[in-house]
């Protein structure tokens, strides 16, 4: 890409501040130094300068750094200036260098330059709205792991791999009474099994990093009265939810944002599950229904110290729980209990014994959140992740499953074009063959000046 447009942003949040930063990039920023600071800075120096409007008027004084190509974060002509924290000087700044030839940057245009001059790949693009956005230091450490490549590197790896894997079928299509089928099949299928538990690792690791960068839902369900609005209160440390001793008193969807150690959860109180006439507590329910189809985990919870199996639980309310789903089942109202031992009894990863009202067991249950929702695996090589990163490589997957020996003998083109589908799926992860629509979807969700 040679942009033959020159753009201009304020690359600081807006308010006031102590500094606020103005950048350009493109052809024009030479002539742009020279109207504002009146010469050309040297390259990669901050020096410092007063900054004038054309008929001579000082906007501000303060730091310059010119960046040349392609020695710059977009791989073009940059410029970067150094201000008082003023919106208004900011602001005059900004329409004096669109005055002399640039023009307002679209959101993320930097970071799209970037990528499209080859500075960064799509995931380490995106990494950088992550790691701006992130709101722990956990989350923040991973985005930055991303924006460093480490994620990108696994993927070209095995995409590569794949490539490499497909060529040698290919060739076997090619000349076939040179290579066999089923001896290039024994040597290249047991190597394919081989990039198919990395890339299940990799989505595992993918879907953590996903749920790290964007948090966790947790439904909270459960019959009427069994304690669902307390227990949201008193995980979100504050009143939320209407509590009453009348049945059927949720019956709208009420979320809350809370952290479980350091990730973000968005726990939604619902509606209790029951058989009932009422129109409006059905439609409660009908909805309670809909968010624990997108539920990371699901928090059920009764009022009994009964042990009896999720299945069951779940059939009483005439919901049954997808298997791809984890469910906690929380017993509440421990003060209430008639054997005081049954509190902690039973009480495995699975099951944990509280009491909302009193706050007895909330420690036990947000370290089991914790752990079942992965707060507690964080290791260096974790990295953020994105879910079109999770349905990607759910896809590469997909199109290797039907990838054995047997098969591979038989129809040697059909699983040259297996690995092609799968090596496409994982690349279009770091912007290989992206459309323009998906390139415009990401990068308009940055801010201006990224």
């Amino acid at each position: 890409m040679t942009a033959t447009d020159t753009i201009a942003a304020v690359a600081t949040a807006q308010g006031r501040g102590a500094l606020g930063i103005v950048r350009a990039s493109g052809p024009a920023v030479p002539a742009l130094l020279r109207r504002v600071v009146g010469a050309l800075t040297p390259p990669r120096h901050a020096s410092y300068r007063q900054f004038r409007s054309a008929d001579g008027q000082l906007i501000d004084a303060g730091l310059v750094v010119y960046f040349p190509a392609p020695a710059s974060f977009t791989g073009e002509d940059v410029c970067e200036f150094h201000t008082h924290g003023n919106p208004v000087l900011l602001q005059e700044l900004l329409q004096e260098l669109c005055r002399h030839g640039a023009r307002p940057a679209h959101p993320g245009e930097f970071s799209e330059r970037a990528f499209r001059n080859g500075k960064l790949d799509l995931a380490q693009a995106e990494a950088i709205a992550d790691l701006i956005e992130s709101r722990s230091l956990r989350a923040a450490r991973s985005a930055l792991r991303t924006l460093q490549g480490e994620f990108s590197d696994r993927i070209h790896a095995i995409a590569d791999a794949l490539t490499s894997a497909r060529v040698a079928f290919e060739g076997a299509i090619d000349f076939p009474d040179e290579i066999s089928a089923e001896a290039l099949a024994a040597s290249e299928i047991p190597r394919i099994d081989a990039l198919r538990k990395r890339m299940q690792t990799l989505l595992v690791t993918a879907r953590q990093g996903a749920r790290l960068n964007t948090g966790a839902n947790v439904a909270i369900v459960g019959a009427p009265n069994v304690g669902k609005s307390t227990l949201l209160n008193r995980l979100a440390r504050a009143e939320k939810a209407i509590v009453s001793a009348l049945p059927g008193t949720t019956r709208d969807i009420v979320e809350v944002d809370t952290l479980i150690g350091d990730m973000e959860v968005r726990l939604s109180d619902t509606a209790g599950m029951r058989d009932t006439h009422d129109p409006l507590e059905r439609e409660g329910i009908r909805r309670a229904s809909e968010v624990m189809g997108k539920a990371d985990l699901i928090l059920l919870l009764t009022d009994t110290a009964s042990l009896v199996d999720t299945q069951t639980l779940f059939a009483a309310l005439g919901q049954p729980p997808s298997a791809a789903v984890p469910v906690l089942v929380v017993h509440n109202k421990i003060d209430t209990y008639t054997h005081p031992a049954e509190r902690t009894v039973h009480a495995e990863v699975q099951h944990v014994f509280i009491s909302a009202k009193d706050g007895d067991g909330i420690d036990l249950l947000t370290t089991t959140l914790g752990s079942l929702l992965g707060v507690d695996a964080a290791d260096e090589n974790e990295f953020v992740a994105r879910s079109r990163h999770v349905v990607a490589l759910e896809q590469a997957l997909g199109e290797l499953g039907p990838l054995d020996q047997t098969f591979a003998t038989v129809a040697p083109e059909l699983a040259a074009e297996c690995l092609r589908q799968a090596a496409e799926a994982l690349r279009m992860i770091v912007g290989g063959g992206g459309s323009e629509e998906l390139l415009g979807e990401i990068f308009s969700r940055f801010c201006i000046g990224k």
